[in-house]
């Protein structure tokens, strides 16, 4: 199901229907007297508000151009514990070197409809400055957290979890992305380690044929969202 309602009608008929909004994205100086009454009933309600330009909105909206976006099922703030919780899909990137390639990947994990995203290793205040630029501030609509231990971390969660590396004996679907899962990722040049691998309850592999047996850090992780998001609209 889609984590976004699309436009003003949307968004008040989702709060009718006790839907859990839990941030809005409305277009900047607006004079619009219907936008002005939604976002009063967002606020008196305790909703997140954030005000973007209409290119922000035009590049967000799924079917079509709008003044408001409504964000569904997502805590953008929560740490890590809240999101291990909540369950549902989530992303674990474990050894990623490269800013960019990370704020790609937060992009592809915000897109898949996941939970949230993890990515371990230390970051300073400027690599994340440069990560967030890379991922086009698609972090406001889903919790990333930084700088946990990924081990730590799968002791806490109670869903499976299924690495994708090369040494996967299955292609993605032939698993089961559907349900509380955490799909980890490696890093650029030593992958998976061994103790996540062997933390991982199955090890899938994203099929290759060229003469360089690898690929970017997003494309593994676009075939598993875009697999893991069909399985889960079935």
């Amino acid at each position: 199901m889609s984590m976004q309602r699309c436009g003003i009608e949307a968004i008040e008929a989702a709060l009718d229907a006790g839907e859990d909004i839990t941030r809005v994205l409305a277009l900047r100086d607006c004079d619009d007297a219907r936008l002005a009454s939604l976002l009063d009933r967002c606020i008196e309600a305790g909703i997140d508000v954030i005000l973007g330009s209409e290119n922000d909105l035009w590049r967000m909206a799924e079917t079509r151009p709008a003044l408001a976006l409504g964000l569904v099922g997502r805590e953008p703030e929560a740490d890590l514990d809240t999101l291990l919780a909540r369950g549902g899909l989530i992303w674990m990137l474990a050894g990623a070197q490269y800013q960019t390639n990370i704020g790609y990947c937060i992009r592809v994990a915000e897109a898949s409809g996941a939970s949230g995203l993890i990515v371990t290793g230390e970051w300073t205040s400027d690599d994340r400055h440069r990560i967030v630029r890379a991922a086009m501030r698609t972090h406001r609509f889903m919790p990333v957290i930084f700088g946990c231990d990924g081990l730590e971390a799968l002791e806490s969660w109670k869903g499976r979890v299924v690495a994708i590396e090369d040494v996967g004996t299955e292609e993605p679907w032939d698993a089961d992305l559907t349900g509380d899962v955490i799909l980890i990722v490696g890093g650029e040049n030593a992958g998976i380690s061994d103790e996540l691998l062997a933390a991982a309850d199955q090890a899938i592999r994203i099929p290759m044929a060229g003469f360089t047996p690898s690929y970017n850090l997003q494309a593994p992780m676009a075939v598993g969202a875009v697999e893991a998001l069909r399985q889960r609209r079935s």
